[in-house]
């Protein structure tokens, strides 16, 4: 319980921190620039607490519904701390899709990237102060894991890919919800990801965070871990946006094109 207590402590710094960091900023850097610490800011807390919960569950062993509720909690935490920032890539790409300037996509990535390197720094230094037991044992090994993957690389890509169309699809219909309720049904959702594929790929769908946790670790080249980490989760987003917005409407005859024809027979009859 020690170990699980000295965690829940680190947790709460890592969240504390990035807030402290997201309203001082705010408030010395108001206007356009805030939209980069914020992402860099959130995307750190984000990084930081998966570090720590990826080294619970694998070193202290956590029983099935301790390990859930953890993550259940933390992201619903996540969500209700990180304003607008996506903290994932896939977003800033998205954005590029719905017609943002590609250089600010561009430097929001490269803040995620950046937040997401300072988290290993973050954990490794909290880590070698052997605050509990599982941190001094880590230590020995040289903050080192190994071998992430619990299946084959296309398994693990087809994982991820899944698990980012699933958390799309969730993000694009939320909006149906009550507001009180969005946070709990996306943390819902993604526990019940990581539950589900967690044992193949760690359940990441998320570029930034898996390079940030899961590319240390021995075992695969980075080639392969782009296959499985990067690739995966953009076609899944690429895929769902694709589906909903485009092919169900087609299908469905609610193509923009169709929407118009009406519209330009009544503006024509008015000018005869």
């Amino acid at each position: 319980m020690t170990d699980l207590y000295v965690s829940l402590a680190v947790l709460g710094a890592a969240v504390l921190l990035s807030e402290a960091i997201r309203r001082t900023t705010a408030r010395l850097f108001p206007g356009g620039y805030w939209v980069y610490l914020l992402e860099a800011a959130s995307t750190f807390q984000l990084c930081c607490c998966t570090h720590e919960l990826k080294l619970l569950g694998e070193m202290a062993r956590l029983e099935l519904p301790v390990g859930l509720t953890l993550t259940y909690t933390m992201t619903v935490i996540h969500l209700l701390t990180f304003r607008e920032a996506t903290c994932n890539p896939t977003g800033a790409l998205e954005g590029i899709f719905r017609g943002s300037s590609r250089t600010r996509a561009a430097a929001v990535i490269a803040c995620q990237f950046g937040a997401a390197v300072a988290a290993q720094f973050f954990a490794s230094s909290v880590w070698s102060l052997g605050l509990s037991g599982i941190h001094i044992r880590h230590r020995r090994f040289g903050f080192r894991c190994f071998d992430p993957l619990g299946g084959t690389l296309l398994e693990a890509a087809a994982v991820e890919l899944g698990c980012a169309f699933v958390v799309q699809s969730a993000a694009m219909h939320v909006h149906k919800l009550d507001q009180k309720l969005r946070a709990h049904f996306i943390a819902a959702v993604i526990t019940a990801l990581v539950h589900a594929g967690g044992s193949i790929s760690g359940a990441v769908f998320n570029p930034v965070l898996a390079f940030s946790v899961q590319f240390p670790c021995s075992g695969y080249t980075y080639l392969e871990y782009c296959f499985v980490y990067w690739l995966g989760p953009v076609l899944g987003v690429a895929s769902c946006i694709l589906l909903f917005e485009k092919v169900i409407p087609f299908l469905s005859g609610k193509s923009t094109i169709g929407l118009d024809i009406p519209a330009v027979q009544k503006r024509k009859k008015k000018t005869h």
